[in-house]
């Protein structure tokens, strides 16, 4: 079984490894969606792979940490493309989320990166 629960959150950033004419050379901000995927056995007593409350409070401080704040300032995301954005994601839930199979990140409604741990 595959579950999914998705986060939002606004925040700045702009990318220093592109040349200075790229539009994303500039400080500009987005609102990010997450979606966090776990797969695993429906517990039959609980019917859950995993509780949708237990993935909220695994976000919780993330939340607080990438909320309109400026990503570059974010230990870890000094370069916060939606690529790393999801290994940054993936790196704080896998010790609490032993069954999670991908974090999606969101920039626009039409572009996303996928990470799934590999």
């Amino acid at each position: 079984m595959r579950i999914s629960q998705s986060f939002k959150f606004e925040a700045a950033h702009r990318l220093p490894s592109v040349p200075s004419t790229h539009r994303c050379s500039r400080v500009h901000g987005h609102s990010y969606r997450v979606e966090v995927q776990l797969e695993g056995p429906v517990d039959p007593v609980t019917g859950f792979v995993v509780d949708f409350s237990t993935i909220e409070e695994a976000f919780v401080e993330i939340i607080k940490t990438l909320d309109h704040h400026y990503l570059n300032e974010v230990e870890g995301l000094e370069n916060p493309t939606a690529e790393r954005i999801a290994e940054w994601l993936w790196e704080r839930l896998n010790d609490q989320l032993p069954d999670i199979s991908s974090v999606r990140v969101y920039e626009t409604a039409d572009c996303w990166a996928q990470y799934d741990g590999r």
